[in-house]
């Protein structure tokens, strides 16, 4: 990808209005002009062209020199920076200018760089928005001031699938719960995640392949393994995001800092927080970047389902107005067997014929569709 991140960097530096538009493409949250957009799209650039040199580098010092005396020192070095500079580059995608969505209109420079495609920015612009506001409609719907988490960080159990799902695929859900939230594209979230989870084990590894101690390295490759826990705090910095941005109730636990407390929820039970995240996305309605109370899709009963027992009505057909009609909105056991057992209440059943039989069975009697009257 080299070749293409230095054809990038030469349309950064040539900026016509057609390498604008095809930039904004590749960079820009759905396409759209961004205030500064030349300065931050040359910061992502230059980052990721020197993930490749590091790279370079990296291979110069495996072909230069033999394992016995090539330097770990500049081994680390190039794979920090392979590693860092492109999740440093996605990070500053999300959070710069290039990652957010604007309802300004162009300003008039922009405008006089993009005459010749001012259609197709517009069409752009209008796409933009409708997927900012593809959450849901906001007609008819309460905008909740106060949200509350969905249960405690314990209550997993309030939906075990979900619960399994954080623990087997936490770096997916994360990410697919952060997009959803309005904080950046899934992918980037998830590849971001692995790699601060992961770099610190490879670089202290591969650090320690060159050092003959053996005592060393255990002790690097230990220390890498402890720093990977150090990456969860990913998730408590975006913990502290969403509950900032909804008005969430903070955990003031930790000496009363809620972002402390956000990152020790991660640290320590990181599979617990992320599952209480997602439930609480799952309570609301996401409108705007606010949470909207859930519309409250019930069915109402019919006219003839009120739940009770209706002796009055009409009569069904052919002269059965004797038969009571039984009409329940949802079956009662309790109170099926209490009109059947109470013996001051004309009971509306008739035995079988199994009873002749010894058998004392009670049957309902047919429905009046297949009750026939007998000709006189």
């Amino acid at each position: 990808m080299h070749p293409q991140r230095l054809y990038h960097f030469v349309l950064l530096m040539r900026w016509r209005p057609e390498d604008i538009s095809r930039l904004r493409k590749v960079y820009c949250k759905n396409g759209t002009y961004k205030p500064h957009e030349w300065t931050h799209m040359m910061v992502v650039v230059a980052l990721l062209n020197l993930n490749c040199f590091a790279q370079y580098a990296l291979c110069g010092l495996n072909l230069g020199y033999k394992r016995s005396v090539r330097p770990a020192i500049g081994v680390g070095i190039c794979i920090s920076v392979a590693i860092g500079a492109p999740a440093i580059a996605g990070i500053y995608c999300m959070l710069s200018p290039l990652g957010k969505d604007y309802d300004t209109e162009l300003d008039e420079e922009a405008q006089l760089r993009t005459t010749a495609e001012s259609s197709s920015a517009s069409q752009l612009r209008r796409k933009a928005l409708e997927k900012r506001f593809s959450f849901a409609s906001d007609e008819g719907r309460l905008v909740e001031t106060r949200p509350q988490w969905s249960g405690g960080i314990l209550d997993f159990w309030d939906d075990i699938s979900l619960a399994y799902l954080s623990l087997f695929c936490s770096f997916c859900v994360f990410g697919w719960n952060m997009e959803r939230l309005g904080f950046g594209n899934m992918y980037v979230h998830i590849a971001t995640f692995l790699l601060f989870c992961m770099a610190p084990f490879w670089i202290f590894n591969l650090a320690a392949v060159n050092i003959d101690s053996d005592t060393v390295r255990g002790i690097l490759g230990v220390t890498g393994i402890f720093l990977c826990l150090f990456g969860l705090l990913y998730g408590g910095f975006w913990r502290i995001q969403m509950r900032k941005r909804y008005n969430l109730p903070p955990y003031n636990t930790c000496c009363g800092k809620p972002s402390v407390a956000d990152c020790a929820l991660w640290l320590f039970c990181c599979w617990c927080s992320l599952a209480q995240e997602v439930r609480t996305g799952n309570s609301y309605d996401i409108v705007e970047d606010k949470f909207c109370r859930k519309l409250d899709e019930s069915m109402s009963p019919l006219p003839r389902e009120d739940g009770l027992y209706n002796t009055s009505g009409p009569p069904l057909a052919n002269n059965s107005s004797s038969l009571p009609i039984i009409k329940s909105r949802t079956p009662n056991p309790s109170r099926f067997a209490d009109e059947v057992h109470n013996h001051d209440r004309q009971q509306p059943f008739v035995e079988d014929e199994s009873h002749t039989r010894g058998q004392n069975a009670i049957t309902v009697p047919p429905t009046p569709s297949v009750i026939q009257r007998e000709d006189a």
